[in-house]
């Protein structure tokens, strides 16, 4: 028999107890559930920079544009496509008169920083166009407060009227272009701007970009937190500055 100080006896190695087993699982469970959330929140705050970035980018181009237009905001008559039919308002639509002034060539195959990677929309459907231009741009405020549900957004074309930037009475209030869908984090049910869920990142006419939540905005003439139709239209708030 091997006492404890033979050589032999010293080369054993005793194995994990079933109780042992379970502790370490327990507390690699219970590390787990403590990281997730926070990675899952890093990525959040990741995607939402960039996305910020992309706006950025995007107030850049809107300034050159006035600049070469004397101050006129892009508008063009609804729908401004036909098949697929959408309107000026939605991305795919005010993409085409900003597209010189961006720095990249944007189609649907090279959204570029017209989408944002968190945005769970269908590119197909949407071309991977993530953000949305309000409609109060090209409308007088009288057509705007004419309009009283979200449907006539996208079925009740009203001839566009130009509008200047002198005519913002907040530019630090009104949103001119934003993310339609809730990307940090995504929800489900998503209506957009015709929701009262989610958070979004926002360009205002003064270049501020502000993440929001949809309750911090004003509800507009439709009931919705809806920058297409502002209460007052171009001279309305969407945000309390």
């Amino acid at each position: 028999m091997l006492n404890a100080h033979h050589p032999a006896a010293c080369g054993r190695r005793r194995g994990f107890t079933l109780v042992e087993l379970l502790v370490v699982v327990a507390i690699l469970g219970a590390l787990t559930a403590l990281l997730v959330p926070t990675l899952a929140g890093a990525r959040h705050a990741s995607l939402r920079a960039i996305c910020a970035a992309n706006l950025r980018q995007v107030h850049i181009a809107m300034t050159m544009y006035l600049h070469d237009n004397r101050d006129q905001f892009p508008c063009a008559q609804d729908p401004v496509s036909a098949s697929p039919m959408y309107w000026l308002w939605m991305g795919r639509g005010w993409r085409r008169p900003m597209q010189k002034y961006f720095s990249t060539i944007i189609t649907r195959q090279n959204p570029s920083l017209l989408v944002c990677k968190g945005d769970p929309a269908s590119p197909s459907r949407y071309e991977s166009t993530s953000y949305s231009y309000s409609m109060s741009f090209y409308h007088s405020p009288a057509q705007i407060d004419a309009l009283n549900n979200a449907a006539e957004t996208y079925s009740n074309p009203q001839p566009f009227t130009a509008q200047q930037l002198g005519a913002v009475r907040h530019p630090d209030g009104k949103i001119m272009i934003g993310e339609w869908t809730s990307n940090h984090p995504v929800i489900a049910g998503d209506g957009g701007w015709w929701c009262w869920q989610g958070r979004r990142n926002y360009l205002l006419v003064d270049g501020q970009i502000r993440d929001l939540e949809a309750r911090q905005i004003l509800a507009a003439r439709d009931g919705w937190p809806d920058a297409n139709l502002t209460i007052g239209g171009l001279g309305g708030l969407d945000i309390v500055p």
